[in-house]
């Protein structure tokens, strides 16, 4: 019976959007040239994951990376303060409503870790926000690689003392997470599938739940018996 469950961060317990405050920090710059908006933050959402596949540079490295090269592709100015600008906008993204309490609920059967393609610092910040005590937190930093690459993971759970087999992963990520973890053999997959994509077949076995509200109980964690009322 497996006693740890790993998590993907960003998405899966915590509210990681990057969209809203890039809008911000651009400003009328998104306006220039009739820009297409959604083709900007599409080219910038997969730089960020040909990144991920590259030799490992900081997290922090790579969003500025792929936010000046997906502006240049698009003909806007990049400036440095737009770097530094969303890097502590990630800072401040905080839980999912419900990720708080089911996580508490966990820690009464699991150990419960973090695997993640941030940098200590800046992860330790969305740590905080969740409020909740967690016996690993393994950065990409930590393990010199990001997801999706196989030895992300691997190195990851070593540092936690876990061999794939022992360990349930749950994550939102589908190409990050749930196809890697597909290949490593570990005991149990969940996705947190919050924006009702297509799953496939072929990359069964796992569960889905649309968040994290069923995940103890889907994970055998009872629940806890209402007060009895005496009058």
């Amino acid at each position: 019976m497996p006693k740890l469950v790993t998590f993907d961060c960003y998405a899966t317990l915590v509210d990681f959007n990057l969209r809203p405050p890039v809008e911000k920090i651009l400003g009328d710059r998104l306006n220039q040239h009739k820009l297409d908006k959604e083709a900007f933050f599409n080219d910038f959402r997969v730089m960020r994951f040909q990144a991920c596949l590259e030799p490992y540079m900081r997290y922090s490295t790579m969003l500025r990376t792929t936010l000046e090269y997906s502006m240049t592709l698009h003909g806007l100015p990049y400036r440095d303060s737009d770097g530094d600008a969303i890097i502590e906008a990630v800072k401040n993204f905080g839980p999912f409503p419900e990720v708080p309490e089911a996580l508490r609920r966990l820690k009464e059967k699991y150990k419960i870790g973090i695997i993640s393609n941030s940098d200590d610092d800046i992860l330790q910040h969305n740590v905080d926000l969740l409020g909740v005590d967690f016996d690993y937190v393994v950065s990409a930093e930590q393990v010199g690689a990001f997801k999706p690459k196989l030895e992300a993971f691997t190195k990851a759970w070593s540092k936690m003392g876990h061999e794939p087999h022992e360990v349930i992963h749950v994550a939102q990520g589908w190409e990050y997470d749930m196809l890697p973890t597909y290949k490593l053999g570990i005991a149990r997959r969940v996705w947190i599938n919050r924006r009702s994509q297509p799953g496939s077949e072929a990359f069964m076995p796992y569960d889905e739940l649309p968040n994290l509200s069923d995940l103890p109980s889907l994970l055998g964690v009872p629940s806890k018996p209402l007060p009895t009322l005496t009058y």
